[in-house]
């Protein structure tokens, strides 16, 4: 049965340039008011920058999930790249030979969207709206702050954690290349061990998704990156898996985990020339594509933090995580 016009109006969200500025400047308000530390503003006991933060209110007030979304949730820095590519790769194998991939033509940032970094900030989520099902949606988002209709459409997340002392050194790095600042790791270090950091506290990030998977294992897959670079063809298969995307007989027998594997490996996306030169744009700023590919090695952080501030770390998160179950 169709709608009369006063119906229809009733029922579709007020998107008019007068709505989004007045809601814009409620936010703005909101945010002014919130407690500050540097660039960081503290909201519902975690830490975002304010351009992440109008954005992750926006998704709050006006996302819309569909129940077959698979959304891929990270701390910053803990393997979000890598994941975007072999959950990209296994839901949309039967499209792509592996010999003409999009992957090696287009960095996995551009194929999987952090909709809590490129979202419009007026109010526009077409570029949501209008990708196919099933959408592959990734975010920096804790549990707790994502939007209500990912738990009303049951979602399935797949959640993936690092060592947070090699997450630290990587996220230091990597702020210099996308905010162009460049903060003392000592400094940059004391505030990571309070808690205060882009979508911090760290540890907080990862118990949210560690203690919602340990209830709903068939909603949220927790990985972690070190167990994933020991055995990755067994961890492609548990996603697979996860995702509704078991791979076949026939596909075990061709070797297509592997495949997977390989096209998606630090080694191969790190090497490919426009990988290498070109940028990639991140919601209003543009970063090289180099940028996210570093090192991509456990243990790294050796070469830049001290023992000592390593053990201090890692105290700290033992303490923050002790009778959780989840240890790093």
């Amino acid at each position: 049965m169709s709608m009369s016009p006063a119906e229809e109006g009733a029922s579709t969200p007020n998107t008019s340039s007068e709505a989004i500025s007045s809601e814009s400047h409620a936010t703005d308000d909101a945010i002014s008011k919130l407690p500050r530390r540097g660039e960081l503003f503290l909201y519902k006991n975690f830490w975002f920058r304010r351009v992440f933060l109008e954005r992750i209110m926006l998704l709050q007030a006006s996302f819309k999930a569909r129940d077959d979304d698979v959304i891929l949730a990270t701390n910053p820095k803990c393997g979000t790249t890598w994941l975007k590519a072999l959950a990209f790769t296994i839901i949309n194998r039967s499209r792509y030979e592996f010999s003409n991939h999009p992957l090696l033509t287009c960095h996995p940032q551009q194929v999987i969207s952090t909709i809590d970094v490129e979202t419009p900030l007026n109010g526009d989520l077409a570029c949501i709206e209008t990708l196919p099902s099933p959408r592959i949606l990734a975010t920096h988002m804790p549990f707790s702050l994502l939007p209500g209709s990912i738990g009303i459409q049951g979602c399935r997340i797949v959640y993936i954690c690092r060592d947070p002392k090699d997450a630290f050194v990587s996220w230091w790095h990597f702020t210099s290349e996308f905010f162009r600042e460049k903060i003392d790791i000592d400094v940059a270090f004391d505030m990571f061990c309070e808690g205060i950091s882009n979508y911090g506290p760290f540890w907080d990030h990862c118990l949210e998704y560690w203690t919602e998977s340990s209830t709903k294992t068939d909603r949220v897959l927790f990985l972690k990156y070190e167990e994933m670079v020991l055995e990755p063809v067994k961890y492609v298969r548990k996603l697979a898996s996860f995702l509704g995307a078991s791979f076949t007989s026939e596909e075990e027998d061709g070797k297509i985990p592997e495949e997977v594997v390989r096209l998606c490996s630090f080694n191969t996306l790190s090497a490919l020339n426009a990988n290498e030169a070109q940028v990639v744009q991140r919601g209003n700023i543009v970063v090289k594509k180099s940028a996210y590919f570093r090192r991509g090695k456990v243990g790294d952080w050796v070469n830049h933090i001290s023992e000592e501030m390593g053990r201090k770390l890692d105290d700290i998160v033992e303490e923050k995580l002790r009778g959780s179950g989840l240890v790093f």
